[in-house]
């Protein structure tokens, strides 16, 4: 069996266009839940080169990646799929990022991509991403320490 590391290193931005709409993004893995470009740093990657990375295998734009608004760690630890045993802890930082170019398509992990006024995420998203988005509205830097098995559950959330 494979094993992942102690820790997974993730990133997600929250890319705004030039018209202030924001980015959202529907999962084929995750019950065609609503998301943000992001996931798993890779061997070699810094971080800003795998939210760049995810962006363009996700919807095919490129991205400008800004500020940190947002450190999180999903405390759960659950069986595994694919060939892994076990998922461990995960570290996910959040950027606030810029459309820079490109043009918007489905992938093997979306089936939509579309730009929609700031507020409405807010009626869109479940947690952890809830929270995540309302860090990128507050405009400081905050950590969120949760749980996401059996169910969501926030632990600790403050400002950094």
């Amino acid at each position: 069996m494979k094993q992942f590391p102690t820790h997974i290193v993730a990133v997600f931005g929250i890319v705004e266009n030039d018209r202030g709409e924001v980015l959202l993004l529907k999962s084929r893995h995750r019950n065609d839940a609503w998301h943000f470009p992001g996931g798993q740093v890779e061997v070699g990657e810094d971080l800003m080169q795998a939210l760049q990375r995810e962006a363009m295998e996700e919807c095919g734009i490129e991205i400008t990646v800004g500020r940190l608004f947002c450190v999180s760690s999903n405390t759960s630890s659950y069986s595994g799929y694919g060939d892994y045993d076990h998922v461990p802890t995960k570290v996910m930082l959040g950027f606030a990022c810029s459309y820079a170019g490109g043009d918007l398509r489905d992938s093997d992990e979306t089936h939509g991509a579309c730009w929609v006024p700031k507020e409405q995420p807010l009626t869109m998203f479940a947690e952890p991403f809830l929270t995540q988005y309302k860090a990128y509205l507050a405009g400081s830097v905050q950590y969120h320490a949760y749980a996401t098995k059996p169910e969501f559950e926030l632990q600790l959330k403050r400002e950094i």
